[in-house]
């Protein structure tokens, strides 16, 4: 399906300062001629790219992550004012993506090396890792580099060439991200940004240059862009929503744990698909614990991300986003929840919603089972590890995971039993290019980062050459 002259010619792509709620620069979106001039770049690319030797694409990938630090301030600054992360935080994304090209540039090479197998009928049999073709990125606002940066690093070191259709609220960081390639020395249609419509995804999807598409975005973007990929026999990868459980079964130092609790929740203003949505907390510390969040959650008032003022708090990504989440917070309140903090979506245009502390929240509200993305922080109180972990469990998402104690073997039993891609003992997640990233259940498919992050999109091509 391709996009009528309305949808080419009118800005889909736009920088509204959520702080403010102001419109700050419009781009159009593309036409239907620049979506097939840039996967007819991406396909010419990739025949030159794939001959390139491992080594040498692995070189340039390593000067794309030295960019990345070199422009960190840049770069930190572009995303505050697209989609509201506190300074310092958008600055370390930015460092953190020299990291992840970094990663994939010293172990690619080797990764991605031929692996012999024994031949029980003689002969020699080799399983080789070769590249597929053209890939179509499909990235979110909530982390605009690390995202890109966890799909695109090990692709290109494997040969692939990239399509990137970006959120339509980055378009200054997406193209932010083209120069850097370029600047690089990423060749011509190896990497291409396009600012696609949802219509032309669609169509990019159905042709047959694309041999994958890899998404990170909302469980509905998941369910649409994994039908179209699955109708038109593409192999997939999809990140998607979480609520993950962080459990506490006992503290020596409550305030401590309670301090690590709250940070973690309020990364990025809790737009984390993998942050600590649901909290669930031995009933011998219950109190306490909430007690030492509610401390941390009060007298916060609405502040500029760009100066992160002590005692303020940043605005979630867009005044939708925030009026969407006061609307879950209020369905718990109406329904019985304890509001200890927070709960206040302060008057717009500003995406201002004040840091909440829920208690009390049962199953007939929307809370229990919907993601809250968004600086909530849900506490329950449990009586037994079992318990524990049942209510853990207790969701459609299973994308990571926390235990806590001062036993370790005991957080390790009940982390075990944890239905997720990642499940994490004694800290609130594994953080590293090398850390493997991704879920089951309904937080989708597929793993980025890691050795695994070069498995989803290449070839394990068997090479056998008889005696």
């Amino acid at each position: 399906m391709t996009a009528n002259a309305q949808t080419q010619t009118a800005p889909g792509y736009r920088v509204i300062n959520p702080a403010t709620g102001a419109v700050v620069e419009e781009f159009a979106t593309a036409t239907d001629a620049q979506v097939q001039d840039a996967l007819a770049a991406s396909e010419a690319g990739y025949r030159d790219w794939k001959n390139v030797d491992i080594n040498e694409r692995a070189k340039i990938v390593a000067r794309v992550g030295e960019l990345f630090a070199e422009r960190a301030n840049e770069l930190g600054a572009i995303i505050t004012e697209e989609m509201g992360k506190p300074l310092s935080e958008s600055i370390g994304e930015a460092e953190f993506c020299k990291d992840i090209f970094g990663y994939f540039a010293s172990e690619g090479p080797s990764l991605a090396a031929n692996q012999e197998i024994k031949a029980i009928g003689g002969g020699k049999a080799v399983i080789e890792r070769l590249p597929v073709g053209p890939l179509l990125g499909i990235m979110p606002w909530n982390y605009p580099y690390y995202q890109v940066a966890r799909f695109a690093a090990p692709n290109l070191v494997l040969g692939n060439t990239i399509v990137l259709k970006h959120a339509e609220t980055c378009p200054r960081s997406a193209l932010a991200i083209q120069q850097i390639m370029d600047d690089a020395g990423v060749p011509a249609g190896v990497y291409t940004n396009v600012f696609a419509s949802h219509e032309q995804i669609s169509t990019i999807i159905a042709d047959p240059r694309i041999q994958g598409v890899s998404l990170t975005g909302s469980e509905r973007a998941g369910a649409i862009i994994g039908e179209q990929a699955g109708r038109n026999l593409k192999k997939a990868v999809l990140e998607l929503g979480g609520s993950d459980p962080y459990v506490i079964l006992d503290s020596a130092d409550l305030s401590k744990d309670a301090a690590i609790a709250w940070g973690t929740r309020m990364e990025n203003t809790g737009q984390a698909c993998n942050s600590n949505k649901r909290m669930i907390v031995m009933e011998d510390i219950f109190d306490e614990f909430v007690g030492e969040l509610t401390k941390l959650a009060t007298g916060l008032v609405p502040g500029d991300p760009a100066e992160e003022a002590e005692g303020t708090f940043a605005p979630l990504s867009t005044r939708g986003a925030a009026e969407g989440l006061a609307a879950q917070v209020q369905d718990a309140v109406d329904k019985g929840a304890t509001l200890h903090a927070g709960g206040v979506l302060h008057e717009g245009p500003g995406a201002y919603l004040s840091p909440t502390i829920l208690t009390g929240i049962t199953k007939d509200m929307r809370a229990y089972y919907e993601e809250l993305f968004g600086p909530v922080a849900v506490v329950y109180k449990v009586s037994s590890d079992e318990e524990a972990l049942a209510l853990a469990n207790d969701t459609q998402y299973g994308l990571g995971g926390a235990v806590f104690s001062t036993d370790p073997a005991r957080a390790a039993k009940v982390a075990a039993g944890l239905e997720s891609g990642m499940a994490n003992v004694n800290a609130p997640s594994a953080e590293g290019a090398e850390m493997p990233f991704g879920g089951v259940k309904r937080s989708g498919f597929g793993r980025e980062l890691g050795p695994l992050g070069m498995e989803e999109f290449v070839n394990k091509r068997l090479f056998y050459v008889a005696e």
